[in-house]
């Protein structure tokens, strides 16, 4: 049987891993962060992650929409155009990312 314990950072085992399941894969915090400016079509987020690779864009929109994190609306029906926005459970997130922003910027060039 498992005996670890509930701590200050996590009262219930397993809340970390699952934020970490939904917000820790490469790419999702930089999607969410150009969402917190507001609705975003495909080629906006394309544009302002130029590294990512747009089969890795569309499954982390997908995988946010499905932990409904994000919602889509159809904004153009005759060339299936999206805009992305953020939902309450996906705003509820700020705090953390201004926190690893925080953290990101003491941290920056400490090597």
């Amino acid at each position: 049987m498992n005996n670890i314990k509930p701590s200050i950072i996590e009262p219930t085992i397993g809340c970390i891993a699952q934020a970490m399941k939904i917000i820790g894969n490469k790419w999702t915090a930089l999607i969410l962060r150009d969402l917190f400016i507001g609705p975003q079509r495909f080629c906006q987020l394309e544009k302002s992650i130029p590294e990512i690779n747009p089969r890795i864009l569309s499954q982390r929109l997908i995988q946010l929409e499905s932990e409904g994190i994000i919602k889509s609306e159809l904004i153009n029906p005759a060339i299936i155009r999206k805009e992305y926005s953020l939902t309450q459970k996906g705003r509820d997130l700020l705090p953390i990312l201004k926190q690893m922003a925080i953290w990101g910027e003491i941290y920056h060039n400490s090597n």
